[in-house]
């Protein structure tokens, strides 16, 4: 049974646009929860936090460590009226709305919601295709799933996992919490943002018509752009200068030679890494 604690509170545009919320003290994962309400009938938009969550995943079945204090939650969003082909821009919607409530978070509101610009050297940027960065390092993970349903229903989970309190220490890469860098939120106080900030985002986006301008805003906030990148697909190694995305969210990478490839999924090395790929 739901636990509908007092701390964790949508935000005001949220409630107005009907947006709902079930708070758990744990669950394995808030994304396999938000995809068992849907099948059950469920259409949202809903969001599932958790407390704590023992069973969290990343992309391609990765493991998703959560400890205490910082952000776990799942948004349940319908898409029976999205074109299959605008579903998987859904992850950008996610990271422009998750970057804007991460700077509401640290500083006063700026004069449009999820659009203001913090100067002066913010550490956030957005990872290729589903994470985001703070100071190089990585502070949150986004998964995005979708799955149909009988009678022609289809539903999209928005996963966020955002190190708010702590980090996971022995990985394969830098990561970093907002505690860390120093920036001092709560998890709670986050989500109220981020759940604001989603409705902004997905309004722009427009069941996908919109799309071209939640590209926009993902570029101005991307990490790496200009700069060398490689990506492991299957097997092989696309490199070059990372050039931008493309219309349909894909990563164009340009070659010593001027030549452009289009690379839809794989593992990201930007910078440094990219050369020692």
């Amino acid at each position: 049974m739901a636990d509908h604690r007092p701390d964790y509170r949508l935000g005001a545009a949220a409630k107005a646009a009907g947006h709902r919320l079930h708070v758990h003290e744990s669950l394995g994962s808030t994304n396999t929860q938000a995809m068992e309400l849907a099948r059950q009938g469920e259409r949202g938009p809903l969001w599932v936090v958790a407390h704590r969550q023992e069973a969290g995943r990343g992309r391609r079945g990765s493991a998703w460590a959560s400890l205490p204090g910082n952000l776990t939650a799942s948004l349940l969003w319908p898409v029976s009226d999205v074109d299959p082909v605008h579903v998987p821009s859904l992850g950008f919607v996610a990271g422009v709305a998750l970057i804007a409530a991460l700077k509401r978070a640290i500083q006063p509101p700026q004069d449009e919601v999820g659009g203001g610009k913090i100067g002066g050297g913010c550490p956030f940027r957005l990872k290729w295709p589903n994470d985001v960065l703070a100071s190089g390092a990585k502070l949150a993970g986004l998964l995005l799933e979708a799955e149909s349903h009988p009678g022609g229903r289809r539903s999209a989970v928005m996963g966020f996992g955002v190190n708010v309190a702590a980090s996971p220490q022995d990985l394969p890469y830098p990561a970093t919490s907002l505690s860390q860098i120093p920036y001092e939120t709560r998890a709670e106080d986050l989500f109220d943002h981020l759940s604001d900030e989603i409705v902004a985002a997905a309004r722009l986006w427009n069941r996908g018509r919109g799309f071209s301008s939640i590209r926009e805003r993902w570029l101005d906030n991307a990490a790496g752009i200009g700069a060398p990148v490689s990506v492991r697909v299957g097997g092989d190694f696309v490199q070059g200068i990372f050039e931008t995305i493309d219309e349909a969210g894909r990563l164009v990478v340009r070659s010593d030679d001027g030549t452009r490839r289009t690379v839809t999924a794989g593992e990201v090395h930007l910078g440094s890494a990219a050369t020692a790929a």
